[in-house]
């Protein structure tokens, strides 16, 4: 199933990478600021706290709910929120074992009486020592799933491929980054393997446009990088089309019907996919281009491969006629 045709006039992609470039370096400035005005929100498993879910028998109170933690010295900055329906709500509070004596489902039972019929539908509890561990591996599987795939692209491409690969998706977690600072989501753990996600799914892009090109620099007589990528890309606007919108078709009907506790990490995969979809085609490869990539250096490099792949051939087959 092709979305456009095999034989489409080619589009002039590399026209428009210097506006192109100047919007990703807004998008990652403003992305920038606000992760350091507004900050990420982290949840309780990277910043510690507890979870209260509480289920009323019909809408829940949660105005009343509000005003009674707020009398309450240990619960007076407590958040309470709906909870994917409006029956059930979360209280999200600092507080641990550490901090309060009694069992704290407990305690916000006897809190909660005479707000209505409720039950306690659980209690999720993570210490700060341990928020902070979780926190430090999650950055730590960051930058360890970067540094990989700098690795992998150098060995199957060359490194300016690697580095505009490794560019584009720090482009890409940043803004979905800045997106997540500037809606106050909470940063937890399903966030993380959305992020993880993201990069993965950006990668995956990104490298099937960079073999797109690499076949292009082989089978296209010009030298002139940007006809090459202009024509490479072209061609692989059905797949690229075609994947990220049954891709981003699921995630949205994830973040629409999913539940409370996939919008988050459904979000974010939608910002990740529009934005490692455009990333792949408006941001590495002309970071390529910009990176001064010699057309015929390449294929001089190539058929320089080619002949010691031959070489390597020929004194295989002697060896096998026993002629050496």
């Amino acid at each position: 199933m092709e979305v456009f045709k095999h034989n489409q006039a080619i589009i002039g992609f590399m026209k428009s990478a210097k506006k192109v470039g100047a919007f990703s370096a807004f998008m990652i400035i403003a992305s920038l600021a606000l992760l350091m005005t507004k900050g990420l929100n982290y949840g309780i498993d990277f910043a510690g706290g507890t979870i209260v879910q509480v289920q009323y028998e019909g809408k829940a109170p949660i105005d009343k709910v509000r005003d009674v933690l707020s009398k309450n010295k240990t619960y007076s900055t407590a958040s309470v929120t709906f909870f994917g329906s409006d029956s059930e709500i979360a209280i999200r509070t600092k507080s641990t074992s550490k901090d309060v004596d009694v069992d704290l489902s407990d305690e916000v039972r006897n809190l909660l009486n005479g707000t209505g019929s409720f039950k306690i539908r659980g209690v999720d509890m993570v210490g700060p020592a341990v928020g902070d561990e979780l926190r430090t591996q999650g950055l730590m599987a960051m930058l360890l799933s970067i540094i990989g795939i700098l690795a992998y692209i150098s060995f199957r491409f060359e490194w300016r491929f690697a580095l505009a690969s490794v560019m584009a998706l720090i482009h890409d977690v940043t803004i979905a980054l800045g997106a997540l600072a500037l809606f106050q989501i909470d940063v937890n753990l399903p966030i993380l393997a959305a992020i993880l996600t993201i990069l993965g799914y950006s990668l995956n892009d990104t490298v099937i446009v960079f073999d797109r090109i690499r076949e292009g620099i082989r089978s296209i007589k010009t030298t002139n990088l940007d006809e090459i990528i202009d024509e490479s890309v072209t061609r692989t606007l059905s797949r690229t089309t075609l994947t990220s919108l049954t891709t981003f078709f699921v995630v949205l009907t994830l973040y629409l019907f999913g539940g409370e506790a996939l919008k988050g990490f459904s979000f974010t995969l939608l910002v990740g996919v529009v934005v490692g979809t455009y990333s792949s085609i408006f941001v590495a490869s002309p970071i390529l281009m910009w990176l001064n990539f010699s057309v015929t250096g390449f294929r001089e490099q190539e058929a320089k491969k080619a002949k010691r792949e031959k070489e390597k051939e020929k004194m295989r087959a002697m060896y096998e006629q026993g002629s050496m």
